[in-house]
């Protein structure tokens, strides 16, 4: 069975437009949400870096190995099943940092550029053999297909396979340009990698059921076979008692390393533990998938006698067999594998060089930030995808495709030490992982990689005749030397040399249980436009506008903020956006130079508000004695806030760190405005109070009236200084306001009322001590009427008798009016004239001198009643 190349380049060509329009349906938003969050699309996609030699090579290592093959499966599966201790705590410091790269991450963590160059440098060397994989598996399957020599060296003076791989390795190049470079397109990327490995799963297990049921008849003739081949059984056990697979499963725990080479994809969506602990089940279920047809495939290979190498028993089966449309579908199965691990590769690759290489030797134009940065990176991609084809050239099909396989996998090993000091061994520096990783790549260069393109096998010693023995077939002894001497040098260099303290800060920031910034540091931008306007400088007007829009859209902050909590998140997002998008070393660096963080005067204060907002984050992840002291956090907040009294909290540096709902309900100021504000924010007449006492060297400050919104109120202030939790330092105040304005209008009422009993009292006084004067002239006024007959005389008397009259009343209504009355609840309601009593605070008015000139008239019904307290009428 044969195919021709145009037959072979129109299937090709079909499955590059399927991969590119389902990238496409992605960025378009043709597919549903729900599925893009499906767990299922991740686990597919975390098998991109298993290529065409879990396709082809798989095979051929069951063949060397026998059941030892199965430490590929073991390794791999058992790392995700640990996943929540093994690969979250990666996966969440990629996604909460915007790292995207493995360089990134030593970067980050061992803060130190020369990491992320060497990083780079180790990681290119170990890609090239699997890129080389790639081009060599799909290179052989169209010659397996097409075996036309006629054909020759017709097209670039190369050989049609070559030339055809050529031609592919062009398509994967533009398509990874569209797909994979762009920060918008990733999701799309992630959709077509998981269809790919879809594809490669179910081929893979369609050719071993068709050996199964074509070659053996079922389950039943396979046991059979066995039965009558025991020869079989010892070639699958042999390997295992000489011990070769317990190296394999060291080697294959390298695979883990690869989940950094798609950072860039697990940050865009697993970003819960609710999604890890399905992958820790559902990812080695896929694994158990890839296994099961491995073995059935080698016997019916090896049953059918299939005339090719055992790495390609794969396609050998079905072509043995006749079957056309299962020979098409291996190919398309190994075409896939191929495809989503180089695309993969390079993109990683390109962002590592790109980041680490190329952006600190060149020069940004402001104007052109974005498409200066695309042009490289398709230029990067361009060039790695023809240095994977190069590197195949140069091996020129000396190694099979399960050594390539090796050579990469135990080149990537040399990062496991460095990966998992991220998280677990914070004493490791800089110092340590370059010299442990200098040490053991060395020896995987010089005893694996350097005899793969040269003919030294062996490495003499001197002042001896005796040498070392070098090359592939060396690799179960090279493995565990290079991982040892690795270990070594890196932890003893790292107990033996100085850690810096930016070392140690990146240390805890990377550790699993980090929840604390050491500080609260001190920008000097005061708001939004501080910060376009400084990164101008460097990025353009329009790039540092658009980036800190960017940043503001990710934390749901507005264009006027201005508070020092919400600029520091500020400053943080732009910088985990910024290494997304230039890498974390140039985005640290562009930071510091233009928005650089301060330290407090003295030693500073906790950042409280980042503190609790990760303990929000990790709460559902604390168990026992965290769990106890979470709550007890959590109660003494709710009762801070929750406390009548008003409260807040002020930071050394006049930051308000908590603003209790009392105080909201007395300032009409939200806490989520004000929290992480400096105290100058603050509206008057709070801001000129809450400054004045909190420099004051008073712990307390009784009765103080302010104006609160044209109404006076009167408040009493206390304050205490707050311990820092390690030292007794002050690490701010707190201050309580104690609204007295109810008790100090109580006061008021109550002297108020006092005056009108003494008014009373006075008024009881004056009317005794000139009712009898004027009852005595009353007296004689009234004699002269009967003394006198003189007409004259007895006017007079009766304008004496009136103006006594007169006075007495007057009196007498200062009395009524000075009266409290009786209490509340004691007094009895009675009919009163309501012109009677306005006719009495009439004649009280008139007493005052300002009243001379105004001329009251009571118009009132004189029979107009009511039921009421005559004196409090008067009053009113």
């Amino acid at each position: 069975m044969s195919f021709s190349l145009t037959q072979l380049a129109i299937i090709t060509i079909i499955y590059l437009m399927t991969l590119f329009i389902i990238a496409l349906s992605s960025e378009k938003g043709w597919v549903p949400k729900k599925l893009m969050a499906n767990p299922i699309i991740y686990t597919l996609a975390m098998a991109i870096p298993f290529s065409a030699w879990t396709f082809y090579g798989v095979v051929d290592l069951a063949y060397q190995y026998g059941y030892g093959a199965l430490a590929f499966y073991l390794g791999t599966g058992a790392l995700f099943f640990f996943a929540p201790i093994a690969m979250v705590p990666l996966v969440e410091l990629a996604d909460r940092f915007k790292i995207r790269s493995i360089a990134d991450l030593m970067v980050f963590r061992f803060h130190s550029q020369a990491t992320g160059s060497l990083t780079t440098l180790f990681m290119l060397s170990a890609a090239l053999p699997m890129m080389a994989l790639q081009f060599q598996a799909v290179a052989d399957t169209i010659k397996i297909l097409s075996p036309h020599p006629d054909v020759g060296n017709m097209l670039l003076g190369l050989p049609y396979r070559d030339t055809a791989a050529l031609v592919y390795c062009a398509a994967l190049a533009l398509f990874t340009i569209l797909f994979g470079q762009s920060r918008q397109r990733q999701k799309g990327l992630l959709l077509a990698m998981a269809f790919e490995s879809l594809l490669k799963v179910t081929a893979l297990f369609t050719i071993g059921l068709f050996a199964v049921h074509e070659v053996y008849g079922g389950l039943g003739g396979l046991d059979q076979w066995l039965a009558d081949h025991p020869d079989t059984f010892a070639m699958l056990q042999k390997p295992i008692n000489e011990g070769a697979a317990h190296t394999l499963l060291l080697v294959f725990l390298a695979s883990a390393v690869t989940m950094p080479l798609l950072l860039q994809m697990t940050g865009e969506g697993l970003k819960t533990r609710e999604i890890a602990a399905k992958l820790s089940w559902s990812f080695p279920l896929f694994l158990l998938f890839m296994a099961l047809p491995v073995f059935p495939i080698l016997w019916a290979g090896m049953e059918l006698q299939v005339p090719l190498p055992v790495q390609y028993f794969s396609i050998g089966v079905p072509m043995m067999m006749e079957s056309t449309s299962l020979t098409i579908l291996a190919f398309i199965g190994g075409l896939s594998a191929a495809t989503g691990a180089t695309i993969v590769i390079v993109i990683n690759l390109a962002t590592m060089i790109l980041n680490h290489w190329a952006l600190p030797i060149t020069t940004i134009r402001q104007n052109d930030i974005y498409g200066q940065i695309s042009r490289l990176r398709s230029i990067l991609i361009i060039v790695l995808f023809f240095c994977g084809f190069a590197f195949y050239k140069l091996i020129n099909n000396n190694l099979s495709l399960t050594e390539l396989a090796f050579l990469y996998f135990i080149g990537i090993l040399q990062f496991l030490p460095g990966t998992f000091s991220t998280t677990y061994w914070p004493m490791i520096n800089s110092r340590g992982f370059i010299t442990g990783l200098m040490l053991g790549s060395s020896i995987w260069f010089i005893g694996l990689l350097l005899p793969s393109i040269t003919s030294l096998y062996a490495l003499p010693i001197p002042f001896s005749d005796m040498s070392i023995p070098l090359g592939i077939d060396y690799w179960q002894y090279i493995t565990p030397l290079s991982l040892t001497f690795n270990l070594l040098a890196m932890a003893l260099t790292s107990m033996f040399t100085h850690t810096s303290k930016e070392e140690k800060y990146s240390a805890e920031l990377c550790t699993e249980d980090e929840l604390s910034h050491p500080l609260r540091m001190i920008l000097e931008t005061h708001n939004v436009q501080d910060f376009v306007d400084r990164l101008a400088e460097s990025l353009g007007t329009n790039t540092a506008l658009q980036e800190v829009n960017r940043a503001l859209a990710d934390l749901n902050l507005s264009l006027l903020e201005r508070r020092p909590y919400a600029l520091r998140k500020l400053r943080n997002r732009l910088e985990i956006n910024l290494s997304g998008l230039m890498g974390t070393s140039m985005a640290t660096e562009l930071l510091n130079k233009h928005i650089p963080y301060m330290l407090p005067e003295g030693k500073g204060s906790s950042d409280i508000h980042l503190i609790e907002s990760r303990l929000i984050q990790y709460r559902t992840q604390l168990s026992g004695l965290a769990v106890e002291l979470d709550n007890l956090r959590i109660f003494h907040r709710n009762t801070l806030e929750e406390l009548p009294m008003a409260t807040c909290s002020i930071g050394t540096d006049q930051e308000i760190m908590m603003w209790n709902h009392a105080m909201e309900a007395l300032t009409r100021i939200s806490s989520d405005t004000i929290i992480g504000s400096h105290l100058n924010s603050l509206k008057e007449p709070w801001r000129t109070l809450l400054h004045n006492f909190s420099s004051s060297l008073e712990t307390h400050n009784h009765k103080q009236e302010v104006d609160v919104r044209d109404q006076k109120r009167w408040v009493s202030l206390h304050k205490a200084n707050v311990s820092a939790p390690v030292s007794n330092i002050s690490d701010g105040i707190v201050i309580l306001i104690e609204d007295i304005t109810d008790i100090v209008r109580l006061e008021q009422e109550l002297m108020h009322n006092e005056r009108l009993a003494s008014i009373g009292r006075l008024a009881a006084g004056v009317a005794h001590e000139i009712g009898n004067p004027v009852t005595g002239i009353a007296c004689l006024a009234q004699n002269l009427k009967h003394e006198t007959e003189i007409d004259e005389i007895h006017d007079i008397g009766d304008q004496v008798l009136g103006q006594t009259d007169r006075i007495t009343r007057i009196v007498q209504s200062l009395v009524t009016f000075a009266h409290t009355g009786k209490q509340d609840g004691q007094y009895d309601f009675e009919t009163i004239y309501i012109y009677e009593c306005a006719s009495e605070a009439i004649l009280l008015l008139q007493l005052s001198r300002d009243q001379k000139q105004i001329n009251f008239v009571n118009q009132i019904d004189s029979e107009l009643t009511v039921k009421g307290d005559s004196q409090r009428i008067i009053q009113v």
